[in-house]
């Protein structure tokens, strides 16, 4: 017998695209349709056969290794809480909860991405919008130092590019779409418009159009900046300014580029700026499939996003000093436990060297070279597939995701419940 399942929710990615329809037999996933390749995999690779928890390889009651992860949590100085951004919101506030009693660091992969967004949008605010808005109101599209056309593979087809809205009826045909980045992409060939700009000259570029957009082009002497001819950006203001709904859209490769945070601060004053003639917004690319979540589910217990310590017994806030990779790097975390993330993969080689000395303690679903070093292993439900919860989507909507499977793993809100538990 075949069980189809209407819109349940893809969380791979920050789109959490809730229109995929899937096809149950005999209890497995049999065909998927409505979904990207990457979200393909999140439903079809998964096994949701139950598996027994394992401390150093060797596998033991879940009893065993939650005794086990208790000690390891209990025995440390300066724990280490991190990911966070691939699990549900329920789950993130467990483990919250978990670092307020182990007087824990706890912060979450927004560290190593869109870190520096938060500090902007703290330093002058984020003038943002939702993707609905934006399928059914956007003529202007600005796509910085992203590629949607790798990453996000639905973003285009689903909420910006070529899907129709109410007040653009003739979808692609009623956009204009301006790519900017330094190098040609998936995304710039899309685009009608790709501004090549020198890598680590964003800063320059930005400032040069809040100037044009100030209408002081008689005080800029150079006649191009980052590599761009001073025409072709006044252009870009030009049409900023006339389009009767604009939306910049911003990724990693802005966030990582000279100067950070004070780039994106630029970018969000520039469309600031923008609605004194028009209506602009701007919405970071997000990647995991609950990050947004994840800021601002930290937000609500600690006051702040993410890089917090509960050492002194409340929430002290340290962009720097308290994220995970700087704090793994000089060897003050004697302990780990890692949620739904995979740092060993993604971290620098000598940070994860570093991880690899302390005892840490992995929830995941799928195997992962974390999980392959770490001292207990809990392998948990996978969100969206056999377990239900809630995830933010980029521009900060919660969509509640629907399981799909029947469940026969305990959730990461479970094994984190029993841990807090235990710890009291």
């Amino acid at each position: 017998m075949t069980e189809t399942i209407k819109n349940a929710v893809c969380s791979f990615c920050g789109c959490l695209c809730d229109d995929i329809e899937v096809e149950v037999e005999r209890g497995e996933i049999a065909r998927v349709r409505k979904v990207c390749s990457n979200g393909r995999g999140l439903f079809t690779h998964y096994d949701p056969t139950p598996r027994q928890p394992t401390v150093d390889g060797q596998k033991v009651s879940w009893e065993e290794a939650i005794a086990e992860a208790v000690q390891v949590l209990a025995e440390a100085d300066s724990p280490l809480i991190y990911g966070l951004s691939s699990a549900v919101v329920e789950a993130q506030r467990k483990a919250i909860e978990l670092a307020d009693w182990l007087g824990a660091i706890v912060d979450t992969t927004s560290s190593v991405c869109h870190g520096t967004t938060g500090l902007a949008l703290q330093t002058v605010g984020e003038p943002t919008c939702t993707l609905g808005e934006v399928r059914n109101r956007a003529d202007l599209l600005v796509f910085w130092g992203c590629n949607p056309a790798a990453s996000h593979l639905r973003h285009f087809t689903r909420y910006s590019v070529t899907p129709r809205g109410r007040f653009t009826p003739n979808g692609r045909k009623d956009r204009t779409v301006v790519a900017v980045d330094v190098r040609p992409t998936g995304t710039s060939r899309v685009a009608d418009i790709f501004l090549q700009v020198k890598p680590g000259t964003d800063f320059e570029v930005l400032t040069t159009l809040r100037t044009l957009l100030q209408g002081k082009a008689d005080e800029i002497v150079a006649k191009s900046v980052g590599g761009i001819p001073i025409a072709q950006l006044q252009a870009l203001v030009d049409r900023m300014t006339s389009c009767r709904f604009g939306v910049a859209f911003m990724g990693m490769g802005l966030t990582q580029t000279r100067g950070r945070d004070l780039t994106i601060s630029e970018l969000f004053t520039l469309v600031a700026e923008l609605n004194e003639h028009t209506r602009f917004s701007v919405m970071p690319m997000r990647g995991h499939g609950n990050v947004a979540g994840a800021d601002q589910v930290m937000t609500w217990q600690t006051g702040y996003p993410f890089g917090v310590s509960y050492a002194r017994g409340y929430p002290v806030y340290g962009p720097g000093e308290f994220s995970a990779v700087d704090v793994v790097s000089r060897g003050e975390a004697d302990a780990a436990l890692v949620l739904a993330s995979d740092p060993i993969a993604h971290w620098p080689a000598a940070t994860a060297r570093q991880l690899e000395q302390i005892p840490t303690i992995v929830l995941d679903p799928m195997p992962s070279l974390t999980t392959n070093i770490a001292h207990v292993v809990f392998p948990t439900a996978q969100s969206g597939v056999d377990a239900t919860g809630t995830a933010y989507r980029m521009d900060k909507v919660p969509i509640r995701l629907r399981a799909v499977l029947s469940r026969e793993r305990p959730t990461d809100e479970e094994i984190l419940d029993q841990i807090v538990e235990a710890m009291r």
